[in-house]
């Protein structure tokens, strides 16, 4: 079962500050879509590389919303396809994109 995002960690790191919540959530809602979709593009063309620094910035988010199983299977699909191309983790990977694209429209 996939871990589901939450905004603990947000929480944490706000003391309660609604404003600085609301402002991270809105910084997550622009640019995680962005960076999700440039991930794609690089799976698409075969581009590895660049498809593992795209993964690296969505490892960000990923952290922020509280999933850290996940982020070690980020970790793990950056790793494989920088070291030798290995994209035997997309379709887990892509799953937990799916999950977070899921929470953020319902916020």
């Amino acid at each position: 079962m996939i871990e589901q995002p939450n905004l603990s960690y947000i929480h944490s790191l706000s003391g309660g500050d609604k404003t600085f919540e609301d402002k991270l959530i809105a910084i997550i809602k622009t640019e995680f879509p962005e960076e999700k979709m440039a991930y794609e593009k690089s799976i698409q063309s075969n581009d590895f590389k660049n498809a593992a620094e795209n993964i690296h910035k969505l490892k960000h988010k990923i952290s922020i919303l509280g999933l850290e199983k996940s982020y070690e299977v980020a970790t793990e699909f950056e790793n494989n396809l920088n070291d030798n191309n290995d994209c035997s983790l997309k379709g887990d990977f892509d799953a937990i994109m799916q999950s977070i694209t899921n929470y953020l429209n319902t916020l």
